[in-house]
């Protein structure tokens, strides 16, 4: 309810009926997160309020029972005993199906200990260095760009190019030449960075780093699951157009899937990267419920398509029931939870989907939608309804 049923009504009913449907989805999303704003209580329970009335425009009353009603007390509890992961039922009966699969003879019930759910992937976490220590140096090779280049300081994107295409053989000469100081300060961790990896770098079909396994696109062709959709929120230059010359430093989120999963060795630790397939910007839109649907055929950013492991977040695609050749992105949690909290086999309660929109449609749209529609009939398959 909270992630697929939006989606998957999306072409299977009228406007009105639909939106009322995808404001209950979005009311229990909000409601089941894990941190929960105290403020923001009253307008969710006032919208929820709505939200059921507006459901019975569109359902007879046999779909009213006391069930129903209940939800309109749900945020009362929440302001009395918290957020209600702490509450739920859902990985209790989740342990009671695994007790039950370790279960050989249902007459003498037995349990066993179980084996190791990270059996079988390629690769398990690796240790990877900190980059902030590269920061510093960072932020002197701009300085140092800036000097040398005068006449190109005003210029933000040519800054910019000039140091991703110069930076790194302009680190490992400067740590070579603090190094050749007394008391240099330099971390054998930033050493080892400047010298550069291995050239002979491993692949991977599958890689398990901080409870959260990633695979690449071609081993999802061959599975029903999908682990290759990842999402990057990075600050980059934004243009209106080719020949803006005053590009805005924001943050931008991109899309993409996993192609290649590469283990660079820097002798002393190895660091994840993946080489993705980044959803070009004219394939990426936002709908009117704060839906983000993504074009997978539009691939942009072939200059850079490479991304520390540590910095992606794994997110899944459904096929837009409306849009033929669209995908609908939703967020997904931690599948293996043993990785994140350790032994604690009940730990899944602290884990969640994160809201696919941080809102609810607006009640004035509904009138709009009812004006648009003006006489249709429709029919939700006990009678005919109409809207006047």
């Amino acid at each position: 309810m909270q992630q697929l049923l939006p989606v998957a009504i999306r072409s299977v009913l009228e406007k009105p009926a639909r939106y009322a449907i995808t404001r209950l989805c979005f009311f229990f999303n909000a409601i089941c997160a894990k941190t929960v704003d105290v403020s923001k209580l009253d307008k969710l329970e006032e919208d929820v309020v709505v939200t059921l009335c507006l459901l019975e425009k569109y359902f007879p009353p046999s779909f009213f029972d006391i069930m129903v009603h209940l939800v309109v007390h749900l945020v009362r509890e929440v302001r009395l005993c918290g957020p209600v992961y702490f509450r739920w039922m859902y990985p209790f009966e989740r342990y009671m199906k695994v007790l039950k699969g370790y279960v050989q003879n249902r007459t003498r019930p037995e349990v066993g200990v179980p084996s190791s759910q990270k059996m079988g992937v390629s690769k398990p976490l690796s240790g990877c260095t900190n980059t902030e220590e590269v920061l510093p140096y960072i932020e002197q090779h701009m300085i140092h760009i800036k000097t040398a280049y005068p006449k190109f300081r005003k210029r933000t994107k040519w800054l910019q190019d000039k140091h991703n295409s110069t930076f790194i053989q302009w680190l490992r000469f400067k740590v070579q030449s603090e190094l050749e100081e007394d008391n240099h300060g330099v971390s054998e961790n930033l050493r080892w960075l400047a010298a550069g990896p291995n050239m002979a770098v491993p692949l991977y079909r599958s890689y398990l780093i901080k409870g959260i396994k990633f695979n690449i696109k071609a081993q999802d062709d061959v599975r029903t699951t999908q682990n290759s959709g990842v999402y990057l929120l990075a600050q980059t230059m934004q243009v209106a157009s080719a020949k803006d010359k005053n590009p805005i430093l924001s943050n931008m989120g991109f899309y993409g899937v996993i192609q290649e999963i590469w283990d660079l060795d820097y002798q002393k630790f190895t660091i994840p990267v993946f080489r993705c397939d980044w959803i070009d910007s004219s394939g990426l839109v936002v709908d009117e419920l704060g839906f983000t649907l993504v074009d997978l055929s539009k691939i942009g950013h072939r200059n850079d398509q490479f991304v520390l492991a540590s910095q992606v977040k794994q997110i899944f695609f459904v096929d837009d029931p409306m849009h033929r050749g669209w995908s609908v992105v939703l967020s997904m949690p931690n599948r293996e939870y043993n990785d994140v909290i350790g032994d604690e086999v009940l730990g899944d309660v602290i884990i969640e989907c994160e809201p696919f929109t941080r809102g609810m449609p607006n009640v004035d749209t509904f009138d709009e939608l009812v004006g648009e529609l003006g006489g249709q009939n429709i029919r939700d398959g006990c009678e005919d309804i109409w809207i006047e």
